[in-house]
């Protein structure tokens, strides 16, 4: 059965807004959710498909939520600067009304060892991964916080575990550094709206063959029994806004084992 739009879903009539959904885990994400009923924002830097390196944009992703029933609007933003942060926000509530979800998945990323890396490229990394995430939670909380619901779910990886003191490396350490500092701005913020009926949770995709993890060449022969599909991420992510809130926070976990603590099946995804 072809996947489709359902209007009275278990997200039927909330409002997400999902950064770096140009492709990848993002567009997965917002497929999934307008899907089930959500009015879905996607946001990321790539307007058009060939405007960048990578294929997909997030006008092409709208475009598909529309044409298969659903809703959807792309807003253009540089997760590093303020004004597109807050324009982001403002321009979802004026169109949809107040967000009940926010999905932190953009991300800028560069491979290079400590005494290479530069400061530009450190603090572009840390601003988009990390104050990025924290600036648009600090823009939808009120409103969360005033309705007493809503769902914050931030995108991490397997880079933010401490690696083996011989385990090498091939540059990741800062990008490992923005993971785990994004983990525990998501468990302490859990704790602290946790009275206000708000969910936060991390997930960490595993190894997805994205646009993105191919273009850094982490997808080889050699890692394709460990690779995830990209619908078990987008329906563990899909389950982690859903249900109560009280009973499902304060997580830092992974698509894999999301998808078989509650035995999931991943949903085919309009896009494919």
């Amino acid at each position: 059965m072809s996947a489709t739009i359902n209007k009275s879903g278990v997200l039927a009539g909330k409002v997400a807004v999902i950064t770096g959904a140009s492709r990848g885990i993002g567009a997965a994400v917002a497929y999934r959710y307008a899907q089930e009923g959500a009015r879905v924002v996607v946001s990321a830097r790539t307007l058009e498909d060939g405007d960048h390196v990578l294929s997909g944009g997030i006008n092409t992703v709208a475009k598909t939520i529309q044409e298969a029933g659903g809703e959807a609007l792309a807003v253009r933003a540089d997760l590093n600067l303020a004004d597109h942060r807050e324009n982001l926000i403002s321009t979802s509530e004026q169109h949809f009304g107040p967000v009940d979800i926010l999905v932190n998945n953009g991300a800028v990323t560069y491979y290079a060892p400590v005494h290479e890396f530069t400061e530009k490229r450190y603090r572009l990394m840390m601003d988009v991964q990390v104050y990025a995430a924290f600036h648009l939670a600090q823009l939808v909380l009120p409103g969360m916080i005033e309705r007493r619901s809503g769902r914050i779910l931030n995108v991490s990886s397997h880079a933010a575990i401490h690696p083996a003191k011989d385990a090498g490396g091939r540059g990741g350490t800062v990008y490992g550094m923005c993971k785990a500092a994004l983990e525990r701005f998501s468990t302490g913020l859990a704790a602290e709206v946790y009275a206000h009926n708000i969910g936060v949770n991390v997930i960490s995709p595993g190894l997805i063959a994205t646009p993105g993890a191919v273009y850094h060449n982490l997808i080889t022969e050699e890692t394709k029994e460990r690779e995830t599909p990209v619908e078990h991420m987008s329906e563990a992510c899909l389950h982690l806004v859903s249900g109560d809130a009280a009973e499902l926070t304060g997580l830092v976990t992974y698509a894999d084992d999301i998808m078989q603590q509650f035995n999931l099946q991943a949903a085919e995804l309009i896009a494919t």
